[in-house]
């Protein structure tokens, strides 16, 4: 009988080890071939591609091919059709939840890429044209292998544009080309962020942030001025005749296509533009709730904030004209001097970041250039590389960016308790639990800009906490400013449902906003325009919140008791980044 039961335990760990390796191979490589499948994404991956026994020189950017939609299409259904195909009750607990985060990512890719061409690669407001070269600007040059990769991929741009090209020349042909009114933004853009004046004269940002870079490699002695201004010889040429010119020749291309662009509306206005559209939010968003849900959601938050503010309003009516004004209070702090004061009021209610050597983790906080302004948003983090949580940097444009409780939220929201505390505190807990890598490049946009707006919206309070007991009507002030940035976040969403599922013309989103005391032709174009241009984008913030605050009442009902905000937010740490519906089905 023990012999038995001694061979029936070995063949059950066996087969559950034979298959926790098939499994881990099989993510290995995805994680790899993801990886693999563009240079730039991999260098702000990884700092140290070789350790994954990974050759940066031999990555080139992804060139785009006749009809390349349908073979991405079935890839993913392989993919999934694989990943199927193994027993997840016979793999390890961890194995079993990335199991179960993979599939749910890969299901809701497939079924995004099932509707052909509505991917849009030239976005007006966050479109390739415009990233490509921020992310050129910020590209980290440690050594000169790396100098010798940024400049092999400038050298590439011309390809991978011509692919990007042929993409839109499909979407039209398929009758889902943008406007002309998009189209006329990225043409000019094209031309804007590629000037051949600035160029000759060496002023361009990419001339001027490639120096500066090269500057601290001399710093360092890596390399030595005559070989800095060689690279710079090279980058110059480069940009000049070869990335510039495939610029012009996006830009004239685009110009070709215009007039066949069939919507200037929302995506509901495209054939299968709706059923589109709930797929999308749910990839974006993470959240699986039907858009009927997700809208009485946000009406209920809208409505709730809304009255709030009249309430406050009625209260101290000097509030009205102080709104949105620039206040003083917290004007005096530097950036790094709010992060500081940041880091020290989250330790009660955010756990400390796991296997951290110090309690604070490094950080640096920059301007962005005066060149890249126009083209970036008024602050963002540059996510650290999963093998080195050290390299992290928070950048202020301060053309966008008012100082006081503006920069205060802000930094929250990009740094602690924000994207640089979540980034770091996942990066660290998943490497030192030995979680599956391919955890870390499974994107959940609602999860994480959600949590970034979740604590952006609680930092209103750390800013109040910080006031002493004679700022009462500074104090309102901050509430008054909260929840009118969660009105308007919330607006900006419902918004959108409207627009792209509901099939809103201009003319009703005029009206809507009217209701609200926005009347501003100019502003409501604005607003419209980028809603069209960019669907989902607030979701993934606002419904994001709003889905961490159902956990957050989830999780307060189920543990009862033994609940505590602190072990609500390291359980969402400890389980993301992930969809709502995974994480929802976690409480118990």
């Amino acid at each position: 009988m023990l012999l038995l039961l001694f061979i029936l335990l070995t063949i059950f760990l066996y087969n559950q080890l034979n298959e926790d390796s098939r499994f881990e191979k099989f993510t290995q490589n995805f994680f790899h071939e993801e990886l693999c499948s563009n240079p730039i994404h991999l260098h702000y991956t990884l700092a140290d591609a070789s350790a994954y026994n990974i050759d940066e020189s031999t990555i080139t950017l992804p060139i785009y091919t006749a009809n390349q939609v349908l073979d991405e299409a079935a890839k993913i259904e392989q993919t999934i059709s694989v990943l199927e195909s193994f027993h997840p009750e016979k793999l390890s607990g961890d194995n079993q939840y990335t199991y179960v985060l993979l599939l749910s990512y890969l299901k809701a890719s497939g079924n995004c890429a099932s509707y052909l061409y509505f991917d849009e690669p030239l976005s007006p407001s966050s479109g390739v044209q415009s990233e490509l070269p921020v992310l050129l600007a910020e590209y980290r040059l440690s050594t000169v292998k790396d100098i010798q990769n940024y400049l092999s991929i400038l050298s590439q741009i011309p390809a991978y544009l011509e692919g990007i090209a042929l993409y839109e020349q499909e979407k039209a042909d398929y009758g889902l080309f943008m406007s002309d009114t998009a189209a006329d933004k990225v043409i000019e853009q094209c031309s804007a962020l590629m000037d051949m004046t600035e160029l000759e004269t060496g002023e361009h940002f990419l001339e001027v942030t490639f120096e500066n870079r090269l500057a601290k490699l001399i710093e360092q002695q890596i390399i030595n001025e005559s070989e800095a201004l060689a690279w710079q010889s090279e980058n110059q040429r480069l940009l000049s005749t070869v990335v510039a010119p495939a610029y012009d020749k996006l830009a004239d291309e685009l110009t070709l296509l215009k007039g066949s662009g069939t919507n200037s509306q929302g995506l509901s206005h495209f054939p299968d533009g709706q059923e589109y559209y709930e797929n999308y939010l749910h990839l974006t968003t993470g959240s699986y709730r039907k858009v009927s849900e997700m809208k009485s959601m946000l009406s209920e938050d809208f409505g709730n904030n809304y009255s709030a503010l009249l309430t406050l309003l009625k209260q101290y009516p000097a509030l009205q004209s102080t709104l949105n004004a620039e206040n003083s209070a917290l004007t005096t702090l530097s950036p790094e001097e709010m992060l500081t004061q940041l880091q020290r009021m989250i330790v009660t209610d955010y756990p400390a970041i796991p296997f951290a050597e110090n309690e604070t983790t490094a950080y640096d906080v920059k301007y962005v250039d005066d060149c890249l302004e126009e083209y970036t948003a008024p602050a963002f983090y540059l996510l650290a590389p999963i093998d080195d949580t050290s390299q992290n940097t928070i950048y202020i444009n301060e053309q966008d960016t008012e100082e006081g409780l503006s920069l205060f939220t802000t930094l929250a929201h990009e740094g602690y308790p924000g994207h640089l505390y979540q980034t770091v505190y996942s990066r660290q807990y998943l490497q030192n639990s030995n979680a599956n890598p391919v955890r870390n490049i499974l994107h959940y946009g609602g999860y994480v800009e959600g949590w970034a707006m979740y604590v952006e919206l609680n930092s209103y309070d750390f800013a109040m906490q910080m006031l002493d007991e004679t700022q009462e009507e500074t104090r309102m002030l901050y509430l008054a400013e909260k929840l009118n940035r969660q009105i308007q976040l919330c607006l900006y969403s419902l918004l959108d449902i409207v627009i792209h599922y509901e099939g809103a013309s201009y003319e009703r989103v005029r009206d809507i906003l009217s209701t609200v005391g926005c009347t501003n032709e100019q502003t409501v174009h604005g607003i419209y325009d980028y809603i069209v241009e960019e669907p989902g984008n607030y979701l993934k913030y606002y419904l994001g919140y709003l889905e961490i605050k159902a956990l957050k009442n989830q999780a307060e009902t189920a543990w009862g008791a033994s609940y505590t905000l602190c072990d609500f937010h390291r359980f969402l740490l400890n389980n993301g980044p992930a969809d709502f519906r995974t994480l929802s089905r976690l409480i118990r």
